[in-house]
Parts: C-alpha cells; sequence; structure tokens
C-alpha cells in the first residue's frame, strides 16, 4: 500500500493524471465538463503556487517522521502551505461536478485520495492539504461564475447570414449559356444523386463538360470564353478543390458561379447556404445570389517569371495545420471530433519539427500559420465555422514554438488559445501564449529554411515556388447563385 500511495501521488505531478481524464470525459462525450475541469486546474494551480506558497508557505513534515517506505521518490523543496496537488484535484473534480454531477461525484473519491497521498508520504501537514481543498472549491466557482467565457459558441443560422451583398443574377432558362463542369471523382461513395441526370433534368441546355483525368479547369474556360457563343455564367460539381479551380476562372471572367456541392466536405457551399445540388439549382433558375469575398494567393516563380494566382474561397495555411486536419478528420467518425483534435494534435506535432518563416518581414518560429478568408470560429488555431461572407478581412492564427514547443503546441493545437492561455500560467509550462491571432488584408510569408509548403481550400502543395507567398483578401469579388434569406 506505501507504493501504491507514493506512485498514486506522483501520477498526480504537474496535471497528469487530470488532463487523462478529461481525455476520457471528452471521449464519453462531456468536452465541456473535460473543459471546466481543466480550466478550474488552471486557476487553483495558479492561486495556490504563485499566491499561496509566497504569502504564506511553511516548512513541510519532517522526514525523520515518515517511515522509508511512505516517502516519495523525491521530497518536494517548494513552500509546504497550500497543497498544489490538493487544489488541483479539488478543482478539477469540482469544476467537472459544476456541468456534469454524476462524472463529478466519480472524481471525487479520487481527488479525495490525491489529497491523502500527499499525507501519506508525508509532503504536506494536514492544514496544506485543507488550504489546497478550500482553493481548489473556490477556483471551480469562480470559473464558473465567469461562464459567459467558457459558452460554447453558437453555430450560425440562417438568421445570421448577411444579405447586404445580395445579388440579382442572369437567369438562364434550361441552363441556356451556362458551361457546367463536373468532376466525377469528387465525393465518391457518399450516395449523392449523380450531377449529371440532375442537371440533364433541370438545365437540359447547359453545356456540361465531364473531367478526365489531365484535364485542366482554366484551359477548358477559355476554351469555352474564346468560342462564338461564350458562356455567361460558369458551374461546377466537385469538392472545394474543384470549386476553387473554376471560382477562380469565374472571377477572371467576371462571370457568375453556379456551385453544387458534390464533394466530402463542401465547405465553401455551406458557407453560401447551398446544402444541396437542389438547393443550388433552384437559386439559379430564381436568379438568386450574393457577391462573397474570396483571397488572392500570389506565388512568384511562374515559368515566364510572372506570379502565379489562385483564388482561395475558404483557408490556406503553411506548416502543420492540412496534416493535423487530416489527422483529426481520420479519427473524427471513431472517437468524435474534440478527442480526434488532441490525438491529432499529439500526433502530428511528436514527429514535426517547428518551421523558420518570415511573417510580413518578421522572423518567427513556428508550427503553422491559418489564413482565412473572412472571420472563422472558434478562436482555435484550427477553428471550423466560417460564419459571413463580408468581413473583408483574412482571418491569421499562428501556432508559436516556444520554450516547450511541443507540449505547449499540441495543446494549443487541440484546444485553442483560450486553454492555452491558462496553460501558459503552470509553473511548468510558463511562457507567452502559443496562439497568435489577428487579421489583415494583406499577408506575406516567406520560409528562412526547408521549404514548408503550403495548402488552400483542400489542396496541398509540398513545394511553394520562391518560398514566399502573399494573400490578399479580395472583397465581393465573387458572384455567386445562393438562396438570399429575408432580411
Amino acid at each position: 500500500m506505501d507504493r501504491f500511495w507514493r506512485l498514486f501521488s506522483g501520477a498526480a505531478d504537474h496535471g497528469v493524471l487530470w488532463f487523462a481524464v478529461a481525455g476520457v470525459l471528452v471521449a464519453l462525450g462531456k468536452p465541456r465538463a473535460a473543459m471546466r475541469g481543466v480550466v478550474s486546474l488552471g486557476v487553483a494551480s495558479l492561486v495556490a503556487n504563485v499566491v499561496g506558497k509566497q504569502l504564506v508557505g511553511g516548512d513541510r513534515p519532517t522526514l525523520t517522521s515518515i517511515p522509508i517506505a511512505r516517502r516519495l521518490d523525491r521530497s518536494p523543496t517548494s513552500p509546504s502551505f497550500p497543497s498544489g496537488h490538493t487544489a488541483s484535484a479539488v478543482a478539477f473534480a469540482t469544476g467537472v461536478a459544476l456541468d456534469a454531477p454524476a462524472a463529478g461525484a466519480v472524481l471525487a473519491p479520487l481527488a479525495a485520495a490525491v489529497g491523502y497521498s500527499r499525507l501519506h508520504t508525508g509532503a504536506h501537514w494536514f492544514s496544506d492539504v485543507v488550504g489546497g481543498a478550500a482553493i481548489g472549491a473556490s477556483a471551480a466557482t469562480l470559473v464558473k461564475a465567469a461562464g459567459p467565457a467558457l459558452r460554447r459558441i453558437r453555430p450560425a443560422s440562417r438568421r445570421d447570414e448577411p444579405t447586404a451583398n445580395a445579388a440579382e443574377l442572369p437567369v438562364l432558362a434550361r441552363g441556356a449559356g451556362a458551361f457546367i463542369v463536373v468532376n466525377p471523382g469528387s465525393g465518391a461513395g457518399l450516395g449523392r444523386p449523380d450531377a449529371r441526370s440532375l442537371l440533364g433534368e433541370r438545365l437540359p441546355e447547359a453545356r456540361v463538360y465531364e473531367l478526365q483525368s489531365g484535364d485542366d479547369i482554366a484551359t477548358l474556360v477559355r476554351e469555352q470564353l474564346g468560342s462564338a457563343e461564350p458562356p455567361r455564367a460558369l458551374g461546377v460539381s466537385g469538392g472545394d478543390g474543384t470549386v476553387s479551380a473554376m471560382a477562380h476562372e469565374a472571377r477572371l471572367a467576371g462571370l457568375p458561379l453556379l456551385v453544387l456541392p458534390g464533394g466530402t466536405f463542401n465547405h465553401f457551399a455551406k458557407a453560401v447556404g447551398v446544402d444541396s445540388a437542389e438547393a443550388a439549382l433552384d437559386a439559379f433558375e430564381a436568379g438568386a445570389g450574393r457577391r462573397v469575398d474570396v483571397a488572392e494567393l500570389r506565388l512568384p516563380g511562374g515559368r515566364d517569371g510572372d506570379a502565379v494566382t489562385r483564388t482561395v474561397l475558404n483557408t490556406s495555411s503553411v506548416g502543420i495545420y492540412p496534416a493535423f486536419v487530416a489527422e483529426r478528420e481520420r479519427h473524427e467518425g471513431r472517437w468524435g471530433k474534440p478527442l480526434a483534435a488532441v490525438i491529432a494534435a499529439v500526433r502530428v506535432v511528436r514527429k514535426s519539427t517547428p518551421i523558420e518563416l518570415e511573417v510580413d518581414g518578421r522572423p518567427r518560429t513556428i508550427w503553422s500559420v491559418f489564413v482565412g478568408v473572412d472571420r472563422y470560429y472558434p478562436l482555435t488555431v484550427a477553428p471550423i465555422e466560417r460564419r459571413r461572407l463580408d468581413d473583408g478581412v483574412l482571418d491569421v492564427r499562428i501556432l508559436d514554438a516556444g520554450r516547450r514547443p511541443k507540449t505547449r503546441g499540441a495543446v494549443a493545437l487541440a484546444f485553442g488559445g483560450r486553454t492555452d492561455s491558462f496553460v501558459a500560467r503552470l509553473p511548468f509550462l510558463q511562457g507567452p501564449p502559443a496562439v497568435d491571432g489577428f487579421t489583415a488584408e494583406v499577408l506575406s510569408l516567406r520560409s528562412r529554411g526547408d521549404d514548408p509548403g503550403y495548402a488552400h481550400d483542400g489542396e496541398a502543395s509540398t513545394t511553394t515556388p520562391g518560398d514566399a507567398i502573399e494573400l490578399r483578401i479580395l472583397p465581393t469579388a465573387l458572384a455567386v447563385y445562393a438562396p438570399v434569406s429575408s432580411p
């Protein structure tokens, strides 16, 4: 039993036990309770170690009165009052209980056992444990009182959709004057209706082309624009990568774009309110749409020495972010998104190294740079949701690599800036915030070491021509057929 209590007390060092319990709670579908527990632990640890020990402190029990078999392998040397282990344990258990009472009841004996282990091993006096418990319970109560800061960000609804940039677009009866490209390889196996059959029924006079291996969308569109009857609208059925390629040509030609969601995720289609191919065709037949923001990605060093440009509809990134998203999505079906994010963050950070970049001319050592078209939510380094189409800014999230890059990097990548701000106050992970977020109209990135590659709209590249890229917001630069809700 002496050996058990020594090992149990050690398992709670640096909150390791409670972070593991938080992961279990997330896996059981209680991410909010886990987050409240972790935040409460961070506050309690800060108060106990930075305030309590400095103001009260005191000597620890004399080890000569403690049997050798019960002593810790490494005796603590910090001041005795209060017990930081007990403060963290009670804070976590209480924080969880305030959100999920049943889970808190299960954790209460575990927290009590941590407090007892500090007495059994001679690390603290009884008064230290009582003081730590009081601090932990108070910290959880304060975090509960500050509940608005921990509430989930409300998902966007149709009422949140902007209407200021609604546009009347050409009504092309039966599809006459529309050139539509269908990518049959997008979203394979998802059981969606065949886009070609649907187009044949509703837009029988549209020119529909099925992409073949080796086809280039830019070449196809330019051939149509040079024909005797150039198209008055462009359309595409496919995933975000295919849609992005067609959107680039539509923007350059000044033509409206019809988007039929045909990929796995269809982030852009969802952002503009097109949930299905039928909804897109309804908007097309009514001439309903809106003008939306996009970004221009410039890559120096094309074949002719001129800059290569791409149109970004959703996001662009450099570093480990694309690998993190791919790994997270690989585990989402089995574990759910919160726990999948933890697994992905640990795996990706563990096998990666920070990269050296110049961000707007400033040298930085980072894990990744995420750039969203308009503002994204939640406030993490790996946001999920875009709520507006007309913010007119780039949303930049940079995951810095600091003194403890792998630990802090994984925490920030999985849980975001709010959790990282609390983790940064823990004695063993102190340092500036790992997540740096800001908005800009233009952003330049240049590699100072190995080429990190880049990604945009689900398409990744392992090389960056000229080792530099520039992103610029283009407000309301693309017209899209989409349902427009009433003000």
